[in-house]
Order: C-alpha cells, then sequence, then structure tokens
C-alpha cells in the first residue's frame, strides 16, 4: 500500500534525523553510539518503506558490523581508563600512607575519588592515540564505516538508500535522511577528536592503558 509504505519511510526519516540530533549533545562514549544505532534503524526502515528492500537490508548487516566494531573499542576505552584511574588511586593510596595518615580516611578518599569518576565520560579523555594506538585505529576505521566515508562498508550501504529516495523521487524522505547523514559524520568526529585527540583532560586518561 504505497500510503502506507510512505508513512514508514517518513518515520524512518525523521527518527534517523531525531536521534542524530540526541547523539550530538551526548559526552557518554557508549550513550553516542547508541543513539547512532537509533539512527541507522532508521535509514533502514526508511529504505525498506520506499521499496528498497536490498537496501535496508543491506545497512542492517554492514552496520552490524562496524557499530560491533565500535561498541567493543568503546569498551576498550572504557577499560583503558579504569586501568588508568586505578594507577592514580594505588599512587594516591600510597602517598597517604607515606603521610601517616589513617585506613579509614584513605579507605574512605580512595572511594570518593572512585565515585565521582566516570571512565565512560569523554569529557575525560583525549589524546588516547597516544596511549592506546590499537584502539584507537580500530575505532577510527569503525567511524569512516559509519560516516560513509569511501572505500568503507557504510559508504555503499547507506548511499544505496539515499540513491533511491533520490532516484524515485521520495524528495521530503532524501532530505531528511541527508541531514541525518551529515550530523552522523559530525557527532563521529567530535567523538574521535574528544577521546582521542588534543591533551588529556584527566589524569587517568594520561595513564591510560590499551588493552591486550
Amino acid at each position: 500500500v504505497p500510503a502506507a509504505q510512505y508513512s514508514v519511510a517518513l518515520v524512518g526519516a525523521v527518527t534517523a534525523l531525531f536521534a542524530a540530533t540526541i547523539a550530538v549533545a551526548q559526552y557518554d562514549i557508549k550513550k553516542v553510539l547508541a543513539y547512532s544505532t537509533i539512527s541507522q534503524l532508521g535509514f533502514m526502515v526508511a529504505g525498506v518503506g520506499m521499496g528498497a528492500f536490498s537496501a535496508g537490508m543491506f545497512h542492517l548487516v554492514t552496520h552490524a558490523f562496524f557499530k560491533a566494531l565500535l561498541f567493543l573499542s568503546a569498551g576498550s576505552v572504557i577499560l583503558g581508563m579504569e586501568r588508568g584511574h586505578h594507577h592514580l588511586a594505588h599512587a594516591h593510596h600510597e602517598e597517604r600512607q607515606d603521610k601517616g595518615r589513617k585506613k579509614k580516611d584513605e579507605k574512605r578518599l580512595v572511594g570518593a575519588h572512585e565515585e565521582v569518576f566516570d571512565p565512560g565520560d569523554m569529557r575525560n579523555m583525549g589524546g588516547l592515540r597516544k596511549t592506546m594506538p590499537v584502539t584507537f585505529w580500530v575505532y577510527l576505521m569503525g567511524m569512516l564505516a559509519l560516516a560513509d566515508i569511501w572505500p568503507f562498508a557504510g559508504f555503499w550501504s547507506k548511499d544505496e538508500i539515499l540513491a533511491y529516495a533520490f532516484s524515485q523521487g521520495f524528495t521530503v524522505i532524501y532530505w531528511l535522511l541527508t541531514i541525518a547523514a551529515f550530523f552522523t559524520a559530525f557527532y563521529m568526529g567530535r567523538q574521535i577528536w574528544m577521546v582521542f585527540f588534543g591533551k588529556p583532560r584527566h589524569e587517568a586518561a594520561v595513564h591510560a592503558e590499551e588493552s591486550p
């Protein structure tokens, strides 16, 4: 039913754009990827709604692989930050012992230090490409695929949906998805910059360790 199909496509396109705008405002490394997943599901639903069934399924498969890569890499970043923070907590613990503080005060202060630290907050990161180079390179490959950069998988699958929308005259759907695609490149570029480039914004990032 053409009217029902167009409604499905419109819901998918609006979802793709709306979720992308939410991802732009996130600071948690996994939340950016989670809202990005909702956005990409919108692309798939829009493709199926327009009748581009193979393109929608193609994007489902390619997205499954590069988003899995990104989530695994995000986990590696979080573990690296936790190891860096553990190093700090251990150093602070020894420093307090050297100053002769009581064990009760040490445990209370160390616990308070750990409680306020969020290893998944991108505002605590920065410069991790130097301490976690392997994670950086695999994260970068996943980011380029998600941002539709040639010749990575996302370029072929997402652009197939956009090409179908353009060629079949789905003008509104096409522009909604195109804007969403630019948002995707923006929030992933923002994430890569906050996590891996610039100067470390927390001591834990300085002491972060690569995953084995």
